[in-house]
């Protein structure tokens, strides 16, 4: 799945209790190059893996959309913990990329400034980083998050949506943690970077229904050239098409004008450009690359304070895919 599924002015930020204690300039005096250790890593990780922005972007908000932007999501099973998030079905499929650059970027905190950055800002900061890096909007980004001591794949499930869902199911997904119809097609334009593995539109492209072989609302061109891309998906689920097939490494509006002539890979990019609830908004961003751009920025940073841990409710791992004690 790639759900992922992000203002220019620092504002207040009500969105979570704790979000109160987050400040752009928290490591300003503990880790004075946090923000430059970050920016290099991600220049040369981006530089050579194009795959590393989108893929970081859709851990960002696997992790934030679960049980909020506490890096959950980073933590391997163990014999103590043997079900993490990040063995959930539908986090197996997110890029080893993201995962790494995270690493890295840890490893060069932890010996600039050791046990002061934790994993769920270095996401944040990165995931931030990446999106401008590719063309995307700037937005600030708060610090201060805490890394969550609990990390289980049934919390997963139960928050992410997925793309066999409703509309209805999916506007829900979102409303429940407060954001609009608006704000979520906003995080949604996150599809114009990265790639679909097959399998996750399989169904729109092979045996449809009984009397059409592929989804008529797929433009039949594309619908031709995925089939022949994806032919193999079933022995090789590492097959996978483009997100936004006209500009798929820039982060741009494109997805949008692609949604509305066929060309989403998913249902429910196809659902999205045709809902009467969120065709207008899909059409708005389609023809203004700059209302989505402020849209995306603003519903981002709702999205980076999400569920947020601070204080004593959190811990500053040493590792990003361990907790600093064995949980028992």
């Amino acid at each position: 799945m790639a759900f992922p599924i992000l203002f220019l002015l620092l504002i207040s930020l009500p969105f979570s209790f704790s979000s109160a204690e987050l400040n752009i300039d928290y490591y300003k005096q503990t880790c004075p190059d946090f923000e430059k250790i970050v920016r290099e890593n991600i220049f040369n990780k981006q530089s050579a893996s194009p795959a590393t922005a989108p893929g970081l972007l859709r851990l960002f908000f696997h992790d934030c959309i679960t049980d909020g932007c506490d890096g959950s999501v980073l933590i391997s099973s163990t014999a103590y913990n043997p079900h993490a998030e990040k063995d959930a079905e539908i986090n197996l499929s997110l890029s080893g990329d993201g995962y790494d650059v995270v690493n890295k970027i840890k490893n060069a905190l932890e010996i600039a400034c050791p046990g002061v950055v934790s994993c769920s800002d270095i996401v944040a900061q990165a995931t931030r980083d990446l999106v401008k890096m590719v063309g995307g909007p700037f937005y600030p980004v708060a610090l201060g998050r805490k890394d969550s001591r609990v990390s289980e794949a049934s919390r997963t499930e139960k928050a992410l949506p997925t793309t066999k869902m409703t509309m209805d199911d999916i506007i829900s997904k979102f409303t429940v943690k407060n954001f609009t119809i608006k704000e979520m097609v906003a995080l949604t334009g996150a599809h114009t970077i990265g790639f679909t593995h097959c399998k996750e539109f399989s169904d729109r492209i092979f045996n449809f229904s009984k009397t059409s072989e592929t989804d008529p609302t797929l433009h039949p061109k594309l619908a031709k050239g995925l089939r022949e891309v994806c032919k193999n998906y079933t022995t090789d689920p590492n097959m996978a098409a483009f997100n936004d097939v006209r500009s798929p490494g820039k982060f741009d509006n494109a997805y949008y004008q692609n949604v509305l002539k066929g060309l989403g890979l998913l249902r429910t990019d196809a659902m999205l450009g045709s809902d009467p609830r969120t065709k207008p908004i899909v059409e708005l961003y389609a023809r203004d690359e700059q209302a989505f751009f402020q849209d995306f920025a603003r519903a981002m940073e709702k999205v980076s304070v999400l569920g947020v841990k601070t204080g004593t409710q959190g811990e500053v791992r040493s590792r990003c895919d361990q907790f600093n004690k064995i949980q028992g």
